[in-house]
């Protein structure tokens, strides 16, 4: 009753938040004759894409694991492929070859205690039992190694976490550290430990994350049993992805490569994934301190940090082989303008049989890609050229995308207007992030998408989510903006090396948040668990499909490319300010450290029996200067609102098509203005200085990466250095757009066709 209650009240606010979306017949990049056109074409492509398709071809992809090299990868991108082909693509697969290592030796023990490392197949689910096509539990590129140490346990394992260790006056130095999963890209784990002289990493899965403390485990509810693990790469996400051997160039057959002991992205340490139930005889026999109440989980045990007096034995060797990827490539080429592509990606690999992750996000695809060959065989034809894309090798490290993104990294540079990025979808709220030019377009489309479980949009409940959760200046500028603000990209997915590297707009979509599970890279992610406890209907699959091949539509078929760069330079004003008030921060808390130094406040409160030690006095940061920034931004400014007020202009008329494809052509190349030759600072291979993966946290975005990521680690001559060079890419943006929306006034002055007499089709 309670349930039905709370749906009611979230219903209602619902309806009274509806009277902000604007009319669907003023589109961006599109006139009022060409809107009608392209809303009667999305109308029929919505209508077309079907959930028992989706979950037939979910059964089969994820019938047996198809990671790397098995024999099913193979056979499932065979599959694709003739997909594509009988809905009327020109499809074909690239095979690159890369370094993926296997385990031959996994030990793990202390004292009479030994590690199972074993997930255990379940009655209840048919594919759990697939024990000799299953990869076993481990971090894929750990290095082999045989050490023995005391243990220390470290929390998440983040820089937080080993400050914390300091002031207990723990070292990891000579130790095996043992963290949980979560708050961080894996392989910062191992990074970091390594960086504070530890010897081997442990990561576990503790049931406060993902376990029972969340709800019931599987079979009977969605969480991660006892002996559940979670497999993964432990590559450095943050410096380069893809194939380690490689980096920039593409992993062909005959590539040059790097030695693997010269490989800057593997780890230095053995890295090793266990169950909560091996977890638990490890941390039952730490000593030392009791750990924070923030760093203890939900085994029934006092979680101390250690060291342990018994040490752990950790041995650890791999088959170092390089294995072939399949990436399946679709085209339907464009009739208008050819040489501008919209691209459109999945993954189909897994790391078992991945039901949820990534065969609910490639079903969707798939029905997209049937859905306008449908409409091709119709009739219609794109106006430019849309390439469907199924990559293989993601879950290791992102290497099908990775190596074919550089091994056509010329041409995408030339010609791609946007790549739009899917992976794993479940049942909920409409999520998407990426490039802020694309943002407008984004909520137009979210306002056109019905949610399965409301019956209003997609960015209605989105709507209605944020107005109820977050931050209050957050939760009000929801209700009061006309569009909802996107997410930044960090790395974790295909898009990286379409964004980070090469600058192409990119956008991450699709649906989740009430199917949350604790089956991520274990043997039960598979076809019982997705259609038990995630999208059982394949609804959101549905509404998956309808979302991103709407994107699709509106990016090949608008008249102007539909970026807005008001949005842009208006979440880059967002991040100038979180810049600075973390400087400000900085300098805060560097007075409060001096402060309470001075006054012995750490020494006098310090409990005898639990002893802490002070905290090291911070340097106070000096006054930086963001002159060239906010003169960058003010620029960037005037630039977009030009842009704009030209664009509207143009809009009410029929511009040659010459002209457009001019225009379009020189519009592809907006996102590239924000990316340096140089790459980032430690990393050249990112070279977009507006998002990056963060340098400790992997997964996560930084933004303004460069200064803000200085600012973060103290480094202030070096933040002063990166705000000129993320100024000078915003300068060069806003002269971009300001010579766009020049152009774009001119040909809009000279006397047009009527936009009336002969709409573009």
């Amino acid at each position: 009753m309670r349930h039905a209650t709370i749906c009611l009240s979230a219903l209602c606010l619902l309806t009274a938040l509806s009277a902000q979306q604007p009319n669907q017949t003023s589109m961006l990049g599109f006139t009022p004759a060409s809107a009608k056109v392209e809303l009667d074409l999305e109308k029929r492509f919505q209508a077309i894409p079907d959930p028992e398709r989706m979950r037939a071809n979910m059964q089969l992809l994820s019938a047996r694991p198809h990671h790397v090299g098995s024999p099913y990868d193979k056979q499932n991108a065979d599959w694709i492929l003739a997909q594509y082909k009988q809905w009327g693509w020109d499809a074909h697969i690239e095979t690159f070859e890369v370094l993926f290592p296997t385990p031959k030796t996994r030990l793990l023990a202390m004292g009479s205690f030994r590690a199972m490392l074993e997930e255990p197949a379940l009655a209840a689910d048919p594919t759990s039992n697939q024990k000799a096509e299953q990869l076993p539990t481990y971090n894929a590129y750990s290095p082999d190694g045989d050490v023995t140490a005391p243990l220390v346990y470290v929390n998440y394992g983040v820089t937080e976490d080993y400050e914390q260790l300091a002031r207990y006056g723990i070292s990891v130095k000579g130790a095996i550290v043992l963290a949980r999963y979560g708050r961080s890209w894996r392989g910062v784990k191992p990074k970091l430990a390594a960086e504070h002289g530890a010897l081997g990493c442990i990561i576990y899965s503790d049931p406060a994350d993902d376990g029972y403390a969340r709800d019931a485990v599987f079979p009977e509810g969605p969480m991660r049993p006892a002996d559940g693990a979670q497999r993964g790469s432990v590559l450095d996400a943050p410096l380069y992805p893809g194939d380690p051997l490689t980096p920039g160039i593409g992993a062909t057959a005959d590539a040059k490569r790097l030695r693997r002991e010269d490989a800057p992205s593997m780890p230095k340490i053995p890295v090793l994934p266990i169950s909560y139930s091996d977890a638990q005889p490890l941390l039952a026999a730490l000593e030392g301190p009791v750990a924070p109440e923030n760093w203890r989980g939900a085994l029934p045990l006092t979680y101390r940090i250690g060291p342990s007096v018994a040490k752990v034995h950790l041995q650890l060797a791999f088959n170092w082989d390089l294995k072939p990827v399949y990436d399946v490539i679709a085209t339907m080429r464009g009739s208008e303008e050819p040489d501008v592509w919209v691209l459109r990606a999945n993954h189909h690999d897994a790391w078992v049989n991945g039901a949820e992750d990534p065969v609910s996000g490639q079903v969707a695809l798939l029905e997209e890609a049937r859905s306008l060959g449908q409409l091709a065989q119709s009739g219609w034809k794109p106006k430019r050229t849309i390439i469907y894309m199924s990559w293989d090798g993601e879950e290791p490290m992102l290497l099908g995308s990775t190596e074919w993104a550089e091994q056509h990294a010329d041409e995408l540079r030339k010609h791609a207007a946007i790549y739009i990025n899917s992976d794993s979808n479940g049942r909920g709220y409409l999520f998407a992030e990426g490039s802020h030019s694309l943002e407008p377009l984004v909520n137009e489309v979210a306002r056109t998408i019905e949610d399965p479980e409301t019956q209003v949009s997609v960015w209605q409940r989105s709507q209605a989510a944020s107005v109820l959760r977050g931050e209050p200046q957050k939760r009000k500028e929801a209700a009061t903006r006309s569009d909802l603000r996107i997410g930044a990209l960090g790395s974790g997915s295909d898009y990286a090396a379409f964004l980070d590297h090469l600058g192409i707009a990119s956008l991450n979509v699709s649906y989740g948040g009430e199917d949350d599970g604790g089956i991520y890279h274990s043997i039960y992610d598979d076809y019982y668990w997705y259609t038990h406890f995630s999208d059982t209907t394949f609804a959101y699959g549905r509404a998956m499909a309808q979302t991103d091949g709407t994107l699709v539509l509106r990016m090949a078929q608008a008249d102007l490319l539909p970026y807005d760069f008001t949005s842009l330079a208006d979440t880059l004003h967002v991040y100038t300010t979180e810049v600075k008030a973390l400087l400000e921060a900085r300098r805060t808390e560097a007075a409060d450290r001096k402060a309470a130094l001075e006054l012995s406040a750490y020494k006098l409160t310090s409990d005898p029996r639990h002893p802490m030690v002070a905290p090291p006095a911070l340097e106070p940061p000096p006054f930086l200067n963001f002159a060239p920034l906010d003169n960058a931004l003010a620029a960037l400014d005037n630039a977009a609102a030009h842009y704009g007020k030209a664009r509207a202009e143009a809009n009410r008329k029929t511009l040659p098509a010459a002209t457009l494809q001019t225009l379009n052509e020189e519009l592809t190349q907006a996102e590239r203005k924000l990316t340096s030759a140089q790459g980032l600072p430690r990393r050249p291979w990112m070279k977009h200085l507006i998002y990056a993966p963060g340098w400790y946290t992997g997964y996560g975005a930084k933004t303004l990466p460069g200064p803000r990521e200085a600012i973060e680690e103290r480094r202030y001559a070096d933040a002063e250095a990166d705000i000129v060079l993320v100024a000078h890419a915003i300068e060069d943006e806003a002269g971009f757009v300001e010579r766009l929306a020049t152009e774009l006034e001119t040909v809009s002055r000279i006397p047009q066709i009527s936009s009336a007499s002969s709409p573009s089709q």
